[in-house]
C-alpha cells in the first residue's frame, strides 16, 4: 500500500484505512478510489474495500466499473442487503431496471425497515413500467417506517396536542433521512394542526413525490384541497385514489363528492349508482343520488332514492327533509305518522332538526299551519344553538359599506378594475326570486347559470382578514389601500377561480351567491362592467320563507324571526345607499312584478344585462339545466301567483318579525324615507 494507509498493525492500521476511505467519499469520491484499491491490494477481497470502491466508482460516473465490482462483491456477500442496494442503484444508472429491481427486492427481503431500499424499489419499478407493483413497494415503505420508534413517539406527541414537538422531532427526521415518506406525511398533518393549510399541502405534495403510491397522503391532500378553491386539482387526486384501488368505497364517494362541487352531476351520478348496483348502498349514498337527482331535475328518480334512504334509516331527518324541500312533494299521513314515531328517538341535534323543519311542512301542507309552525319553530331553536352568527358584524359592515362607497369615492375609482363584462351577479336574500332570474337568465343563449359561487366571498373575507390581523384598522381603509394594479388584479383572479364552473363556452356566466350584496361595492370596483340584479320579494314573505328553510350550509342568519328582519333591513339600507351612489349601477327584480308582468319584466332585465331578447327567457320552466338550490323544481314550471301572500296564513306568529322589519315591510318595494 502507497504512504502509511496501511502500516503498524495490521487490524488497526486496516480499520483507520477504512474509516479515512469511508469519509473520502462524500468530499473527495476519486481519493476514496484510491484509498480502496490500496486496501484490496493490502487485502484482496476485503469486502468493505470492495464496498467503498464500488460506491466510489458510482460517484465518478464510472457505472461499467461500478457493476463490475458490486456484481463480484453481491456474489461474495448474498446475505448484505446494503451491497445489493449499491448494486442496484448502480444498475438503475445504467439502465438496467429489471435488474435493479432484483437486486432492491432481495435487500428488502434481507432488511425489511431498510427505508432508502424501498424508496429505490418504487422508483426502479416505475421506471420498469411496473406502476401497480410500484405503489406497493410505496406502501411497504411507508408501513416499514411507521414501526419506527421515532415517528410513533412523534406521532403520539401530535395526537396528545404537543405540536412543537412533534414538529422539532419530524424536522431532524426529514433532516437524516429526505426519502422517509411516512415522516413528511405526518409533518403535512402536524402543519394543518398548527393552521397553516398551505404548508400542510406543500408537504404532502413532497411526499407524493417520494412515495405517489402513498394513498393516505393522497387522499389527506385532497381533504385539504377541497377546503379552499383548488377543488379542480383536488379531483384529480381523488381520481387517481379511485385509479389506485377501484373497489374503495371512501375513495369513490370522496370523488362523487367532488364532481357535485364542481357541477360535475351525471358523473357523481354514476359512481352513486355504481356503488348501489356493487351492493355497497347505504341510507348516505342513496341520500346523495338522491341529491344529485334532483339538481338534474330527475324527480322521480330522486324521490326514489330519498324513500330508499329512509327505508333503510326511517329516523334519517335530512331524508325527510329533503322529500319535503322537493316543494311539489305532499308528505301523507302516514309520512306525519313515521316522522312523529322517530323524532323523539333522534339524539343528533342536526338530524333532529331537518326532521322538525320536514313535520313542519307536512303540516302546512295539510292545512294545520299553528303545529307547523311549532315544527319550524322547534327545528329552528335546535339548529341555532349550534350556529355561531355574528349579527353585530352583518349589521355594521352594511353600514360602513354605505359609507365608504359614496358617489365621489367610486367616481375616483371610475375606468379602473378588470374590464371583463361576464359575470352576472344576482344577490339579494335567498328565498327571494334569484334561482327564478338565474333560470331565466340561463336561457338565454349567451348566457350560462353556474352555482352559489363562494368566490367573490373568498376574496372579501381574506380583505376582512387583513383587519383582522391588524394590517389596517377597517375594512374601508383596507379597500382604500387598494391600487389601480390591484383592482384589476382582484378582477382578474374572480374570473381565473371562476372559469372552472363554466361548461358551455357562453360569453357571459351568473353567479347567485345572494350573501354577494354585502361586496356590492367591491365588484364595481373589480369588474366594473358586470351586472348587478337584486331580486327582492316582500320582506314578510321572503323572510319568512326564508325562516321555515333548512340550509345545507350558510345562511346563518334565517334560524331566528327578529334575526333575519334585522338582516333584510340592513340589506335594504345597503342597497339604497349604493342606489344613491351610483344610480342604476344595480338592477332590481320584484318579485311580485314578475308575476304579474313576466314578459316586460323579463325585457328589463335582459336590456340591463345588455343581451337582446329571447322568447326561450320566458319559457325558462323547460330549461333542464341542472339547479342546486332549494327553488329547484319550482322553476321548473310556469310562474303561479298561489305562492305570493302564502306567509299570511302564519301572520299571527310572525310578530318578532315585523317588528324586526320595522318600516321596511310599509314601505315594500319602496324604501322607507328614512333610507332613501
Amino acid at each position: 500500500m502507497a504512504g502509511s494507509d496501511v502500516s503498524g498493525d495490521a487490524t488497526v492500521s486496516l480499520d483507520a484505512g477504512l474509516a479515512h476511505a469511508t469519509a473520502m467519499l462524500r468530499h473527495d469520491p476519486r481519493r476514496a478510489l484510491a484509498l480502496a484499491r490500496d486496501i484490496r491490494r493490502a487485502a484482496p477481497g476485503h469486502p468493505r474495500a470492495m464496498l467503498i470502491e464500488g460506491q466510489a466508482l458510482q460517484m465518478i460516473g464510472d457505472l461499467p466499473s461500478a457493476r463490475t465490482v458490486l456484481s463480484q462483491l453481491a456474489r461474495q456477500q448474498p446475505r448484505s442487503a446494503m451491497v445489493a442496494f449499491e448494486l442496484a442503484l448502480t444498475h438503475g444508472g445504467l439502465g438496467e431496471h429489471d435488474l435493479a429491481v432484483d437486486a432492491l427486492e432481495h435487500a428488502v427481503s434481507l432488511k425489511a425497515d431498510f427505508l432508502p431500499a424501498w424508496q429505490a424499489l418504487s422508483a426502479a419499478l416505475r421506471a420498469a413500467g411496473r406502476e401497480p407493483d410500484a405503489r406497493r413497494a410505496d406502501l411497504s415503505g411507508v408501513a416499514a417506517a411507521g414501526r419506527d420508534p421515532v415517528l410513533v413517539k412523534a406521532a403520539m406527541a401530535m395526537h396528545d396536542g404537543d405540536l412543537a414537538q412533534a414538529e422539532a422531532m419530524l424536522e431532524e427526521r426529514v433532516r437524516l433521512l429526505p426519502g422517509d415518506a411516512a415522516a413528511w406525511r405526518l409533518r403535512g398533518e402536524v402543519a394543518w394542526r398548527q393552521g397553516d393549510r398551505d404548508q400542510a399541502i406543500a408537504l404532502l405534495a413532497r411526499t407524493l413525490a417520494i412515495a405517489p403510491g402513498f394513498s393516505a397522503a393522497r387522499e389527506l391532500l385532497v381533504r385539504l384541497l377541497q377546503m379552499g378553491p383548488e377543488a379542480t386539482e383536488a379531483l384529480a387526486h381523488a381520481t387517481e385514489l379511485l385509479d389506485q384501488e377501484p373497489d374503495n368505497v371512501g375513495h369513490a364517494l370522496l370523488k362523487a363528492s367532488l364532481l357535485v362541487r364542481l357541477g360535475e352531476q351525471e358523473d357523481a351520478a354514476r359512481i352513486y349508482r355504481d356503488l348501489i348496483a356493487r351492493g355497497a348502498g347505504s341510507p348516505r349514498i342513496w341520500l346523495n343520488l338522491g341529491h344529485v337527482d334532483k339538481t338534474l331535475g330527475n324527480q322521480a328518480d330522486a324521490i326514489a332514492a330519498y324513500r330508499s334512504a329512509l327505508a333503510d334509516d326511517p329516523a334519517l331527518g335530512e331524508a325527510w327533509w329533503s322529500l319535503a324541500n322537493l316543494k311539489t312533494v305532499h308528505l301523507d299521513a302516514a309520512d306525519i305518522a313515521a316522522m312523529e314515531r322517530v323524532q323523539h328517538d333522534q339524539e343528533d341535534d342536526e338530524q333532529a332538526s331537518q326532521l322538525h323543519f320536514a313535520l313542519g311542512k307536512a303540516y302546512e301542507d295539510a292545512g294545520d299551519p299553528a303545529t307547523g309552525f311549532a315544527h319550524y319553530a322547534h327545528g329552528n331553536a335546535l339548529r341555532r344553538k349550534g350556529l355561531d352568527y355574528d349579527e353585530a358584524r352583518i349589521i355594521g359592515g352594511a353600514q360602513e359599506h354605505a359609507q365608504l362607497f359614496t358617489a365621489p369615492f367610486l367616481a375616483s375609482r371610475a375606468g379602473q378594475g378588470c374590464a371583463a363584462n361576464d359575470p352576472i351577479f344576482v344577490v339579494g336574500l335567498p328565498r327571494a326570486g334569484s334561482t327564478l332570474v338565474e333560470q331565466i337568465l340561463s336561457s338565454h343563449s349567451q348566457i350560462e347559470g353556474t352555482l352559489e359561487l363562494p368566490d367573490l366571498m373568498i376574496i372579501g373575507d381574506r380583505l376582512h382578514a387583513r383587519v383582522a390581523e391588524g394590517e389596517f384598522a377597517s375594512f374601508a381603509d383596507a379597500v382604500r389601500s387598494l391600487a389601480p394594479s390591484d383592482l384589476v388584479r382582484l378582477g382578474e383572479e374572480y374570473l381565473d377561480r371562476t372559469r372552472p364552473h363554466r361548461k358551455l363556452g357562453r360569453a357571459r356566466f351568473i353567479d347567485k351567491m345572494p350573501n354577494n350584496w354585502m361586496y356590492t361595492g367591491l365588484i364595481r370596483l373589480i369588474l366594473p362592467n358586470a351586472a348587478i340584479i337584486d331580486a327582492r320579494r316582500h320582506p314578510m314573505g321572503c323572510c319568512f320563507s326564508g325562516w321555515k328553510q333548512y340550509f345545507a350550509r350558510g345562511q346563518l342568519f334565517t334560524y331566528d324571526l327578529a334575526e333575519i328582519g334585522r338582516y333584510y333591513r340592513a340589506y335594504v339600507a345597503q342597497m339604497a345607499a349604493f342606489d344613491r351612489a351610483m344610480p342604476g349601477a344595480v338592477h332590481r327584480v320584484i318579485y311580485e312584478a314578475m308575476v304579474a308582468d313576466t314578459e316586460g319584466e323579463v325585457r328589463r332585465l335582459l336590456d340591463h344585462v345588455g343581451v337582446p331578447f329571447e322568447e326561450d327567457c320566458l319559457a325558462f320552466y323547460r330549461n333542464r339545466r341542472a339547479v342546486r338550490t332549494a327553488s329547484s323544481e319550482q322553476v321548473r314550471q310556469p310562474i303561479f301567483t298561489d305562492g305570493v301572500d302564502h306567509w299570511r296564513q302564519f301572520e299571527q306568529f310572525l310578530e318578532p318579525l315585523r317588528v324586526a322589519l320595522g318600516p321596511v315591510e310599509a314601505a315594500y318595494p319602496d324604501v322607507p324615507a328614512d333610507l332613501a
